[in-house]
């Protein structure tokens, strides 16, 4: 973006009264014709910016009670404008029809009453997790008699880039109030009539509680241009990037960023069956993991059978697998017990399929299994099936996947299911955020120094 268009911008900010900037009404056909001209786009994202920098500074210091009363106005919303979310998302779905978008992707996409309640809910669970904001995280004294605490503090500014998910409008907005963040969120263009209903549920709640409505804000545009100004940081504005969806987009949001990312990366799932392992339990765990959702990054894509106990543990596992509609495409090894069994391509064990789809190989007891983890491992989720627990310990202690799991299904691998109310995404990198990214995730910290006038002289 032209330094020029930035320095205007901050120098707007400077003018802006600090206590509250309301969203300007705009004609949803004007804005769309604006938008279709480049350097109109790109002053309008800056704006967004700018704005959302401002509610920030608001958000930081906000009451616990109020951002509680703000997302509990926003579940009511989203209880109360269940048919016209519905309507909006009947209008994705038809167009994802006529663009052919793959299965998972319309999974992914449609929302049922069901699935529309369980947003409000979370909503509504998120706005019932303590207040991280201003928390202490660790106190001490030092020997000159200085009290020093660390506090958690809010990141600023978070731009928020996912693709079909209509409930990350929701659950990304609800985190980032509840962590007194402001949010821009960016859907993507197949998922754009139901994330605007779902937002506007979210803007709803801020107004009734009295925060400013720019807290979260949507990017109504399906132009990617508008994706190449968040990631440029809209003057200084954006704090930290979450991207949500396929490598495509994690990789150019790595690629192209110049602000932190919190990298969500594809789920290449993996399930251990020890020969030590329950076998019952085995083949219930593993027919969750890999079918109770297909489309979820928690989705089991790879199995893996410990050979010393092949006779006994392969054939149900796989047969419970095929009996239930899976493709199964095994190594040499397992592709003989079935004639319904295809054989893998080396492809096979780094593809995060998102469907009916698994691969599945013998390997040499636990040792066999992590090696074969670290070769192919997203780093994102992986899980051990075994009684002897010297196999399960060395398992969750020689791998470093985000989740590790034992005897429990990789479909846990979800915010909500770790009591977060929610999650962004899972954080597989490193630096910061790991895991599920929920409230505390999307919070910073400060230390605060107390004195009785102690100087270093």
């Amino acid at each position: 973006m032209p330094t020029t268009l930035c320095s205007v911008i901050h120098a707007q900010e400077k003018r802006r009264a600090v206590d509250s900037i309301p969203m300007r009404a705009q004609n949803k056909t004007m804005l769309d014709k604006t938008l279709n001209d480049p350097a109109a786009l790109a002053a309008h994202m800056a704006d967004m910016g700018a704005r959302a920098r401002v509610a920030s500074q608001k958000l930081a210091t906000a009451k616990s009670d109020r951002k509680h009363a703000a997302l509990i106005g926003a579940a009511q919303a989203i209880r109360a404008g269940v048919d016209d979310i519905l309507n909006a998302n009947a209008i994705d779905m038809e167009e994802g029809r006529e663009r052919d978008l793959s299965a998972p992707m319309m999974d992914r996409l449609n929302l049922t009453r069901d699935r529309v309640l369980d947003i409000a809910n979370a909503v509504a669970a998120i706005a019932n997790l303590p207040d991280p904001v201003g928390a202490e995280i660790a106190r001490w004294d030092r020997p000159n008699g200085l009290d020093i605490s660390r506090v958690r503090t809010p990141l600023g500014v978070i731009g928020v880039i996912y693709e079909s998910r209509p409930n990350v409008t929701a659950d990304a907005g609800a985190l980032c109030l509840a962590a007194g963040n402001a949010v821009i969120l960016r859907g993507g263009s197949d998922s754009i009539h139901s994330s605007r209903a779902i937002h506007a549920c979210m803007v709803e709640g801020l107004a009734s509680a009295g925060l400013p409505t720019d807290a979260i804000q949507l990017v109504e545009t399906t132009d990617r241009t508008a994706v190449g100004e968040m990631l440029a940081g809209l003057c200084g504005n954006i704090d930290v990037i979450v991207p949500r969806g396929g490598r495509s987009l994690v990789e150019r949001v790595q690629r192209d960023a110049r602000v932190p990312v919190f990298a969500h990366l594809e789920g290449l799932v993996h399930i251990y069956v020890d020969a030590s392992a329950d076998l019952d339990m085995a083949v219930e765990i593993v027919l969750d993991a890999k079918l109770r959702r297909t489309s979820i990054c928690g989705a089991a894509e790879t199995l893996l059978i410990d050979r010393n106990d092949v006779d006994r543990l392969a054939k149900p596992l796989l047969d419970a697998l095929i009996a239930k509609g899976c493709e199964v495409r095994g190594d040499e090894a397992i592709a003989k017990l079935s004639p319904q069994i295809k054989v893998a391509t080396q492809e096979d064990w780094s593809t995060e399929y998102l469907d009916a789809i698994i691969s599945a190989a013998l390997v040499d007891g636990v040792g066999g299994a992590i090696a074969h983890i670290n070769r192919y491992s997203s780093s994102h989720t992986d899980a051990v099936i075994a009684e002897d627990a010297a196999v399960a310990e060395r398992f969750l202690n020689e791998l470093d996947s985000a989740i590790l799991l034992h005897n429990t299904s990789t479909q846990f691998a979800d915010g909500g299911e770790f009591g977060m109310g929610a999650e962004i995404g899972i954080a597989t990198g490193k630096m910061h955020a790991r895991g599920p990214v929920g409230v505390e995730q999307l919070t910073s910290f400060k230390y605060i120094v107390r004195g009785s006038g102690q100087v270093r002289g």
